[in-house]
C-alpha cells in the first residue's frame, strides 16, 4: 500500500501523516516501512516535505502496469528462477499469459543449462502461456517473442536489435536478451509452456567472459523496464492470438542477424561449423558446413564468427 501511494503520487513528496492515514498504519510503521523497502533496492528519498518515489520506471509492481493486464502480473523481489516459479503457479490455475517476473534469480539458467546472470536492474521473466498448438509449432511462440522484442526495442529506443537463432537478441554484436522455453503436453496438444525471458536493461552485464550488453550502456542512461514489457506483452499477446508460421518466420527474418553469417552451432552431442543460409518453414537453421554439405540444426546453440 505504502509504494502503491508513492507511486501514483507521480514522483512528488507525499507526508508521512497522509500515507500513515492512506495505509492505516502508524509513523512509526511507516517509517520501518519505508526502510524495509529502500533496503530492498526501492529508490525512495526523504525530504522535508515527506518522500518522493525516485524511479517509479523500473517498478515492475502489477499496480504499475495497465489495467488490463494488472492481473497477470506477478512480481517477486527474489526467486530461485522465474521458470520453476510458474511452473508452480501454473498449476494454481493463474490465465494465459501471465507474466511471473523477479528482480532478482539467485539459479536462473539459459539454454542447455547454461547459468545466466540475473542481478538487480535487469527485466527478468517468465509467461505462462496456454496456447492452442500442437507441439511441433511450438517453435513459433520463441520465434514470435524475439521477433516482438526486438521491434520494441527498435521502436522505443532507436536501437538496431537483432534476432540470432533460435531466439537471443543481440544489439552492436553482442548479447542483449536470451530466451528459454520448456513445454507439458497432454494427448496431441500443447497444454502449457513457459517462456523465460531475460532482458539486460539497467543492469551492467558487461565482463571478459560473456560477450554481454545492456540498454543502459547502449544508450547511456537508464530505461524504464516497465514501458518496455507493457509494450512488449500487448504485442506478443497479439501476435500469438492466432498463430501464423509464415508469417512469423518472416517478420522473424525481416530482423535476422544469423541468415548470411558464418557460424558455429552446438547440439547436445555434435558442433557444426559453416554459413548459416536460411530458416526454414519449420524453424530449422539450414547451414552449408566446412565440408560442403548442408544440413538442417533443429535444436542447438548458435555462435556468430
Amino acid at each position: 500500500m505504502i509504494l502503491k501511494v508513492l507511486y501514483q503520487s507521480d514522483g512528488e513528496p507525499v507526508s508521512g501523516v497522509k500515507i500513515s492515514e492512506a495505509a492505516e498504519i502508524s509513523r512509526v510503521a511507516v517509517w520501518k516501512h519505508i526502510k524495509a523497502l529502500k533496503q530492498a533496492g526501492v529508490d525512495i528519498k526523504a525530504l522535508p516535505t515527506g518522500y518522493a518515489l525516485q524511479d517509479a520506471g523500473n517498478l515492475l509492481y502489477p499496480f504499475c502496469f495497465p489495467k488490463h493486464i494488472q492481473d497477470k502480473i506477478f512480481y517477486f523481489p527474489e526467486l530461485d528462477s522465474t521458470m520453476d516459479q510458474a511452473r508452480r503457479m501454473a498449476r494454481q490455475g493463474v490465465r494465459h499469459a501471465s507474466c511471473v517476473i523477479a528482480e532478482v534469480q539467485t539459479a536462473s539458467r539459459g539454454r542447455l543449462n547454461r547459468p545466466w546472470d540475473a542481478a538487480r536492474g535487469g527485466l527478468w521473466f517468465t509467461l505462462i502461456l496456454k496456447p492452442d498448438l500442437p507441439p511441433p509449432l511450438a517453435w513459433t511462440v520463441n520465434f514470435a517473442a524475439s521477433a516482438c522484442m526486438s521491434e520494441v526495442l527498435a521502436g522505443l529506443f532507436d536501437l538496431d536489435v537483432r534476432v540470432k537463432w533460435p531466439n537471443d537478441l543481440l544489439l552492436k554484436g553482442r548479447k542483449l536478451s536470451g530466451m528459454l522455453s520448456e513445454m507439458e503436453t497432454r494427448a496431441d496438444m500443447v497444454d502449457l509452456l513457459f517462456l523465460g525471458i531475460g532482458l539486460n536493461v539497467n543492469n551492467e552485464p558487461e565482463s571478459d567472459q560473456y560477450q554481454a550488453i545492456s540498454l543502459k550502456t547502449a544508450l547511456g542512461k537508464p530505461v524504464s523496464r516497465k514501458q518496455v514489457l507493457a509494450r512488449f506483452l500487448d504485442l506478443f499477446e497479439s501476435r500469438i492470438t492466432a498463430i501464423d508460421p509464415a508469417r512469423i518466420i518472416s517478420q522473424w527474418k525481416e530482423r535476422t542477424a544469423t541468415i548470411g553469417t558464418e557460424v558455429r552451432v552446438q547440439t547436445h552431442d555434435r558442433v557444426y561449423e559453416g554459413k548459416a543460409l536460411d530458416v526454414d518453414d519449420t524453424g530449422a537453421l539450414i547451414v552449408k558446413g566446412v565440408d560442403g554439405i548442408t544440413r538442417k540444426i533443429i535444436y542447438g546453440d548458435c555462435f556468430h564468427s
